[in-house]
C-alpha cells in the first residue's frame, strides 16, 4: 500500500472534516477498517477551470502513531557558561531568535519598546476611535510586532532562508491551528495571534529568558568597534552581542544609527494605496460563481502584477498583503501621518476584500524629490505620509477616491461604505501621491481590470497611503556571519534591516542570525 495519496475533491469535501473522512474511507479500506489513519500533507484550491476543485495530498499513518508536531522548544545544548544575548524587538524575528538562543544553551534578553500583546489593544482602540497615535504602541510596535494585529499570513517564498516547516511546527506547538501545516497559503488570523504570542513569551520565560516591555532603545553602547549593550528607557543593558530586529517602521532607530555613524544605506521600497472591493465581487471573479461562494470555500484572494513605464523608468505595480474577508486599519506610528494596512480575522468573514497596490520606488526617485544620504528613502516615505494627513484635518481619516474616478482623473463626489474604522475623506489622490506613483497605479489598475473583469469600477475605492511594505533603509551585514559590516557584535536582522519580510521569513532570519551570533560570541 502506498504511503502517500493524492485526490481532487469538491470544496464541500475538501473543507469539511467529516465529509473528507467519509470520502477517504471510501477510497482506502485500511482507514475504513481502522488499521491505519491519515494526516493531510497539502491542501490547495484550483480555480483555473469553471468548476473549483480542492487538490489534497494525504499520508497514511499507522494506528497509534503519535500526532505530528514538535515540542515548543528543542534544547540542543545546556551551556555551563550561559551568556546573555540582547534581542531588540519582540516581533517574529526577535521572538524566534530568542527561542533559538535558548535551544543553543544561552539566555536571551528581549527588549520591546511597546506594550505586551494584550495591553496593545487599548492603544489600537485609541487610534481607531479617538485618532490618538501612541508612537510606541500601535499596529507596528508592541509584542508580536506588526503582524500580530495585521493578519498573520504565513506564506513565504523564502525557502532558502531556513526551514519553513520548522517555523510552522513551532507555531502549531504554541497554539496555531493544524491547518497551517498543510494549507497552500496558511493564515492564523489577527484574533488568534495574541494568545499564540503570549505562549511564545511564556516559553522564553520558562527556560530562563527575559522579556522587558516599554524598554525603548535610545542609544547603542559601542566599545572599540564592538556593540556590547544599549541605553534604554529602563537603563543600561549589556550582553555578549546584540541582535537588532526592530521592524520596518522604527525610524528613531535608523536615526540613532546614523547619528552614531553606524553604517546604513537607503533602500528601494514600494508605495501606493489600499484598494477595497466587496468580497462577494472578488469571489465571483475568482470562483466563477453566479451568486456567492457557498458555505465551504474560503474568501478568495488574488495576486496581480504589471510592468509600467513612468517617470522615465520601467516600474513594477503589484498587489501586496491581500486580505480576503478583511479590514483596512490605521498603521501610523507617529502623530501627523496617515498610513494604512490590511488584516483579516481567522474566519475571513468580513464583507470586504482589500489589498495593497504598490509601485516600486528607488534611490533615483528619492534624489529627484530632494532627499539624499542614508535616510533619503525614509524621509521620502515620511513626507508622503504627512501629506496624506492633510485632507483629514488632524484626524486619522484617510484620503480616498473611487477607483474608476481615480483612473479617469475625476474627484469622487461620494465614497463607499468601508471597513476602515476612523473613516474616509474624499480627496484627489493625485495631490497626495508622487506623480510617477499615481501614473503607474492608473496603468496598473487598467491592466488589472482586463485580467479580472469587474475589478476596475466605481464600486471599489482606494485609500492612501500604503507605504510600509518594506523598510526604506538597509543595515548591511556580512553574508555568511550576519554580523554588521562595520560594528562587531551587532547583528541586523529581518525586515527592519532590509533582509526579510513577513512572519515566517522574519522568524527564519531571526533563527539564522541567532545561530551565527551564538557561534561567534557564545564560547
Amino acid at each position: 500500500m502506498q504511503n502517500r495519496m493524492k485526490f481532487k475533491v469538491s470544496p464541500e469535501i475538501g473543507f469539511d472534516v467529516n465529509n473528507l473522512r467519509a470520502f477517504i474511507e471510501g477510497k482506502v479500506p485500511a482507514i475504513a477498517n481502522g488499521s491505519c489513519t491519515y494526516q493531510i500533507i497539502k491542501r490547495s484550491i484550483d480555480a483555473r477551470g469553471r468548476t473549483v476543485t480542492v487538490p489534497i495530498e494525504i499520508e497514511l499513518v499507522e494506528k497509534g502513531t503519535a500526532a505530528r508536531g514538535v515540542k515548543k522548544i528543542q534544547m540542543e545544548a545546556d551551556g555551563q557558561d550561559k551568556k546573555k544575548f540582547v534581542v531588540i524587538g519582540a516581533g517574529p524575528a526577535g521572538l524566534y531568535a530568542a527561542l533559538r538562543i535558548l535551544e543553543l544553551g544561552h539566555l536571551p534578553v528581549v527588549l520591546e519598546r511597546g506594550k505586551d500583546v494584550q495591553a496593545r489593544r487599548r492603544d489600537l482602540a485609541a487610534i481607531n476611535k479617538e485618532n490618538i497615535v501612541n508612537p510606541d504602541s500601535n499596529y507596528c510596535f508592541g509584542e508580536g510586532g506588526a503582524g500580530t494585529y495585521s493578519d498573520g499570513k504565513l506564506y513565504t517564498r523564502s525557502k532558502k532562508r531556513g526551514s519553513v516547516q520548522r517555523i510552522l511546527n513551532s507555531l502549531h506547538a504554541h497554539g496555531a491551528r493544524e491547518e497551517i501545516l498543510f494549507d497552500a497559503h496558511p493564515h492564523i488570523g489577527t484574533n488568534k495571534l495574541p494568545k499564540l504570542i503570549e505562549e511564545i513569551r511564556q516559553t522564553i520565560l520558562d527556560h530562563g529568558g527575559e522579556v522587558h516591555f516599554e524598554a525603548k532603545v535610545n542609544g547603542f553602547i559601542i566599545k572599540e568597534g564592538r556593540a556590547i549593550g544599549v541605553e534604554t528607557t529602563k537603563g543600561k543593558i549589556e550582553g555578549a552581542a546584540l541582535l537588532l530586529a526592530t521592524g520596518h517602521s522604527a525610524r528613531d532607530i535608523y536615526r540613532q544609527l546614523s547619528q552614531q555613524k553606524i553604517y546604513i544605506e537607503p533602500k528601494p521600497f514600494a508605495l501606493g494605496v489600499r484598494v477595497e472591493h466587496d468580497q462577494n465581487l472578488i469571489d465571483k471573479i475568482q470562483y466563477h460563481c453566479k451568486t456567492d461562494r457557498g458555505p465551504f470555500l474560503p474568501a478568495s484572494s488574488y495576486a496581480l502584477v504589471h510592468q509600467t513605464f513612468s517617470g522615465n523608468q520601467q516600474r513594477g505595480v503589484f498587489s501586496f498583503c491581500m486580505c480576503p474577508g478583511g479590514f483596512i486599519v490605521p498603521a501610523a506610528t507617529s502623530p501627523g501621518e496617515i498610513v494604512v494596512n490590511g488584516m483579516s480575522p481567522s474566519r475571513r468573514d468580513s464583507e470586504f476584500a482589500n489589498s495593497g497596490i504598490v509601485v516600486a520606488v528607488n534611490e533615483q526617485d528619492f534624489h529627484q524629490a530632494g532627499w539624499n544620504g542614508p535616510l533619503a528613502g525614509m524621509e521620502f516615505q515620511e513626507g508622503i505620509e504627512q501629506r496624506a494627513f492633510e485632507p483629514g484635518q488632524g484626524t486619522q481619516q484617510a484620503p480616498a477616491q473611487r477607483l474608476g474616478d481615480f483612473v479617469q482623473g475625476k474627484t469622487s463626489s461620494s465614497l463607499l461604505k468601508t471597513s476602515y474604522q476612523p473613516g474616509l475623506v474624499s480627496a484627489d489622490l493625485n495631490s497626495v501621491l508622487p506623480e510617477f506613483v499615481a501614473d503607474s497605479l492608473k496603468q496598473g489598475f487598467q491592466a488589472f481590470g482586463k485580467k479580472m473583469r469587474g475589478y476596475l469600477s466605481n464600486d471599489a475605492q482606494i485609500v492612501a497611503t500604503e507605504s510600509r511594505s518594506s523598510a526604506p533603509v538597509k543595515i548591511p551585514r556580512d553574508k555568511e556571519t550576519c554580523e554588521h559590516v562595520q560594528i562587531k557584535g551587532l547583528f541586523p536582522c529581518a525586515e527592519g534591516a532590509g533582509y526579510a519580510g513577513g512572519i515566517v521569513s522574519a522568524a527564519m532570519d531571526g533563527e539564522k542570525c541567532a545561530e551565527q551570533m551564538v557561534a561567534l560570541y557564545g564560547k
